[in-house]
């Protein structure tokens, strides 16, 4: 199963009066476990930028004149979402500048049933305790110290963290979904089939010389027909 934990930064709160997106990030889970694929743009909005919208998320005019127009990364973003759902922390928010962004271009909507809303699972979960990012990290110890200004992508690392405690902890299925997930992709190449990269660098031995040398010792002990020595 795929998710795209997604975060967006804006220019104020409607963009029926002219706000615009000025960030993308966004996280890939396959089976809840990050995959390591990101997605991540700044947008130039094609207008001011308030100052206090600037205060929350820090980009300025000047640092977004030369970057695209969301006309010039509104499909690539599309291909990257997929039909993937979409977990976004307030998404009612982020879901309607999407929307109006890509209703402006004529392009396909996304789907509002294509969300998961981790704040309303957190006042589900928490009701009547505070369900803000920051305070979500709070209750679960997640280090969120980098977190000076709102940033798309690592607010969206953040999410991830969040919603995989939200939802039970890291891989609460424990994978037992992934036969089924792969039955579902007959057919797919194999560019389209994620699967987990190999770690680059093999786990050390927990076992220290003094206990690996004991248990050699042990072993010569109990004699040539000692279990031991027929597994080896």
């Amino acid at each position: 199963m795929r998710e795209i934990v997604l975060d967006t930064e804006t220019t104020g709160f409607d963009p029926q009066q002219g706000d615009r997106i000025v960030e993308i990030g966004a996280v890939e889970l396959f089976n809840h476990m990050p995959t390591g694929n990101t997605y991540h743009q700044y947008i130039n909005p094609e207008r001011d930028v308030p100052q206090e919208a600037f205060e929350v998320h820090g980009l300025g005019e000047e640092f977004l004149r030369d970057k695209p127009v969301f006309a010039e990364i509104a499909q690539a973003f599309l291909d990257f979402v997929g039909d993937a759902k979409l977990v976004i922390h307030n998404a009612a928010f982020d879901m309607k500048f999407l929307n109006a962004e890509l209703g402006w271009l004529n392009l396909p909507k996304l789907p509002w049933d294509q969300a998961i809303d981790t704040l309303a699972i957190a006042r589900s979960r928490f009701p009547g305790s505070p369900a803000s990012l920051d305070a979500l990290c709070r209750r679960f110890n997640i280090d969120n110290s980098a977190r000076t200004l709102h940033g798309a992508l690592l607010d969206s690392e953040i999410l991830a963290e969040v919603y995989l405690e939200l939802i039970g902890g890291r891989q609460p299925d424990f994978a037992l979904n992934v036969v089924e997930d792969r039955n579902d992709r007959v057919g797919q190449s194999d560019q389209e089939t994620w699967r987990p990269k190999p770690r680059p660098n093999p786990l050390g031995s927990r076992v220290t010389n003094e206990e690996a040398a004991a248990h050699r010792a042990f072993v010569e002990a109990m004699g040539d027909g000692a279990i031991w020595n027929k597994l080896n």
